[in-house]
């Protein structure tokens, strides 16, 4: 496969980002704080109990920013060379690509569609390239929608090889205007295949709601017996399918066999939907990738698994039901069997549904590190591409993963973020670098336990196919099938929900299990082994997804988010656990510890209730006279040194004030409830569920005419402070809580309401305490302004009743205690 000389340049390289002015800046802010908490330990008797209360939230503000300067050290990327591929290798490597999705009403099949688009066009040869769609709702709709999109792609993948299109999704594409320096043929072609997408889309949208009211209709009307869709006999097989009750489904909806014409040009596309049954635990997201994968085995995974007798009942529900965590974490597993047997190719693509191919060399780029890095000493099990998105809110992420993002890759690599990473097949079967020979092959003592014939049973299941793959993948072999449709008998096999039973899949292979950061817990199981990973940024980006609006979407996800976070540090892969293994490098260890970020939410409710408190009480939360300058110093650098971050990355102050904002937003109303969350699953009152993300459906044209839509810091962001979108949803309450009672101790020191002794010789409340009341206000404006507002804009009279009980309670405590 590969040209191995010393004469040719590296196919990537690692670049380091090092800076030593941010090293001094951060570690002048970390001397600040122990600084802070030292004078806090030393005029602590000499002060109200209010000190010990701020000197925990103090604690954790300094333990968080221990961990972020010890994962900035030392920044570092890989810089891919997709250039000097052809070069290099006579025989580019297979991939496999996954897009999973759950919900047809929460992720529209458009979206799905145009993802699939930009997949199949990527410049890389066609027969090299495998499309697996996991449909985690089996919806017919989703279906129906990949079986268009195969028609369009027909016409849309050969136009982008032609014209080296960049952007190689419609929806994003057709947004740029046509330029008139181009040439008649080009010009000619653009519009035929703007044509036939604006054609098919509006085809599609009209089938779609037809066929949806029909579905809808029959679902909800029907006592249990089973019924037809009509017009396609395909969709037959969906017609007594439920979300949560339905057997295996593998369709072929397109196969590339050669032949001539454009027909050549497009990859493999296959529609998969795993079997569910109610009294059956699917694992979410996780599960149906290893279906998808079936190849992805060895990754440390603690199932919750519970195998109990099918029960045939099923009750009458919505067809769109609420997709439960178990259904769509198990998604991933199965895309990896699946795979594994139709094309078995080595590396493996997953991405989110809502997240189109931006740069078409992607697979190339990715190609380079895993190439280059095959035989060397630091060996790469992954691949991650930061996500990045167009539309909105996503200003404080791109920040993050900049500063934070490269400085773990400037470690042991960077932890998988479930979307727009590529993975190595024998990695996700559980190979360790111990077990590979210097020339990439399989040790004799790894030969020996792999691939034995009564372990490989064990491990991986029974069908007798997907071991064969399984064998070929861990032995380096690349045995592309003659025909997918060949498999699909053997395919439904490895997709019945019993299979996983009493094998590995879930607990040592594949996607690791037990959490809802099921790529969190997967990626610490494979550097626990010993791999390291690798981090690309490229320009452009290589993906862009889309936000949840602003609101109770952002928050939902921001919970899910922090309670998977915190499901990790409670199972087999616990960072903790992580601390103790000779495999991780001490600085990754410390990195794992990101995973408490959720956990700053209480000192974050807190210190946002303090000043009011003090105010309240008429006592000092901040030191006196010279000593002052520190809390002041500390609150300077930070704003200062966050503000050079965003606008060194493009954005605008006013970007920079809005993220601070939202930060605060989520930490308070989204991540306390995480802990809420695992409380109660460690009491066991509760398990924790999966709610599917909304997605943006995309524009196929700017209102204004046919100007390009590109993002702007100052677009979306600008109007987020009079655009927050609130409901009934206890998710609001803290945050109008904190409002409430800090215009409350500002009003009552206004008026001179506030106590007028203190008990301590630690001093009254002052201008500090106004100042920092003031900023909590500003930071959670946009509670302040749905005081105010009416509609979907405005804070619902329950959830403000509630918020203005607890405030009373609070300033009652605060005054009479």
């Amino acid at each position: 496969m590969t040209v191995s000389s010393s004469s040719f340049p590296p196919l990537c390289e690692k670049i380091s980002h090092t800076s030593f002015f941010l090293r001094v800046v951060d570690l002048t802010i970390l001397g600040l704080l122990f600084s802070l908490l030292l004078y806090r330990i030393l005029h602590m008797r000499e002060n109200d109990n209010v000190w010990l209360v701020a000197f925990l939230c103090e604690s954790g503000f300094t333990f968080i920013w221990l961990i972020i300067t010890c994962i900035k050290w030392s920044p570092a990327e890989d810089k891919p060379y997709p250039n000097r591929l052809d070069e290099r290798i006579c025989d580019l490597p297979s991939v496999d690509m996954f897009v999973p999705t759950a919900n047809p009403v929460r992720e529209p099949p458009i979206i799905v569609a145009n993802t699939v688009l930009s997949l199949l066009a990527l410049n890389y040869p066609a027969n090299k390239l495998a499309c697996y769609v996991s449909d985690d709702g089996c919806s017919p709709l989703t279906y129906f929608s990949l079986k268009e999109t195969s028609k369009f792609a027909k016409i849309w993948v050969p136009f982008c090889k032609k014209y080296n299109v960049r952007v190689r999704a419609p929806f994003r594409y057709f947004l740029n205007p046509l330029v008139a320096a181009y040439d008649s043929e080009f010009r000619k072609d653009w519009k035929m295949t703007k044509v036939m997408s604006v054609v098919i889309l509006i085809y599609f949208f009209f089938n779609f709601f037809r066929e949806y009211e029909k579905l809808r209709r029959k679902v909800e009307d029907s006592t249990g017996d089973s019924f037809l869709l009509d017009g396609d006999d395909e969709l037959e097989t969906f017609s007594n399918a439920k979300p949560n009750n339905h057997s295996t489904i593998v369709k072929v909806v397109w196969e590339n066999k050669g032949g001539v014409g454009d027909e050549k040009e497009v990859p493999h596309l296959v529609y998969i939907s795993r079997e569910k049954r109610p009294d059956y635990v699917h694992h979410y997201k996780s599960g149906a990738m290893n279906f998808l994968v079936i190849d992805f085995s060895n990754t440390s995974i603690f199932p919750s698994f519970r195998y109990r007798s099918l029960s045939s009942s099923g009750s009458s529900e919505s067809f769109f039901a609420r997709i439960d965590i178990n259904n769509v974490m198990i998604h991933e597993f199965e895309q990896l069997r699946v795979s594994g047997l139709m094309t078995n190719a080595p590396y493996m693509l997953n991405v989110d549904c809502d997240m189109y191919a931006n740069e078409a060399d992607v697979v190339r780029q990715a190609m380079c590190v895993f190439l280059q890095k095959s035989k060397s000493p630091d060996r790469c099990a992954f691949v991650q591409f930061p996500q990045e998105f167009y539309d909105s809110n996503s200003d404080e992420l791109a920040v993050v993963q900049s500063y934070l993002g490269r400085g773990v890759a400037g470690i042991q690599g960077p932890l998988y973020c479930g979307s727009g990473c590529f993975h190595t097949r024998r990695v996700m079967y559980g190979l360790s670098p111990d077990n590979l020979e210097n020339n990439g092959d399989l040790s004799s003592s790894a030969t020996i336990e792999f691939l034995d014939e009564d372990s490989l049973a064990r491990k991986f299941g029974s069908s007798k196919e997907l071991v064969i793959s399984i064998v070929e993948a861990l032995q380096g072999k690349s045995n592309p099938k003659t025909s997918l449709t060949d498999f699909i008998e053997a395919a439904q096999m490895v997709g019945h929900c019993h299979y996983e039973h009493q094998t590995n899949w879930g607990k040592t292979l594949g996607c690791l299990y037990d959490s809802v950061a099921e790529d969190m817990n997967t990626s610490i199981g494979i550097h626990l082994r010993g791999w390291s990973s690798s981090y690309i940024c490229p320009d452009p980006p290589a993906f862009l997804g889309s936000t949840p609006s602003v609101g109770f979407e952002a928050i939902v996800q921001q919970r899910r988010w922090g309670t998977g976070a915190i499901e990790v540090l409670f199972n087999k892969q616990s960072p903790l656990r992580g601390m103790f293994s000779s495999k991780i490098r001490f600085r990754q260890r410390l990195a794992y510890l990101w995973v408490l970020m959720c956990l700053r939410s209480i000192p974050e409710l807190f210190y946002c209730l303090l000043p009011a408190y003090c105010l309240l009480r008429n006592t000092a939360l901040y030191p006196k006279g010279p000593c002052l300058a520190i809390t002041v110093t500390i609150v300077a650098m930070h704003c200062l040194y966050t503000l050079w971050q965003f606008t060194n990355n493009g954005f605008s102050v006013r970007s920079w004030y809005v993220s601070q904002s939202l930060w605060r937003i989520l930490a308070t109303c989204g991540w306390l409830f995480s802990i809420h969350d695992i409380l109660l699953k460690l009491l066991g009152i509760s398990n924790v569920g999966f709610v599917v993300a909304k997605k943006t459906t995309p524009k196929t044209m700017p209102i204004s005419g046919y100007e390009p839509i590109q993002r702007q810091d100052d677009g979306p962001n600008s109007c987020y402070v009079h655009k927050f979108e609130f409901d009934n949803s206890c998710h609001f309450v803290p945050g109008t809580f904190i409002m409430l009672v800090n215009m409350a101790a500002l009003a009552s020191n206004f008026v001179g309401l506030q106590r007028s002794s203190c008990h301590h010789e630690g001093g009254r409340s002052g201008l500090a305490e106004n100042c920092a009341c003031i900023l909590v206000i500003l930071l959670f404006l946009p509670f302040l302004k749905g005081l105010f507002a009416k509609g979907k804009y405005g804070i619902p009279l329950s959830t403000l009743s509630k918020a203005a009980l607890l405030a009373m309670i609070f300033v009652v405590f605060a005054v009479g205690y």
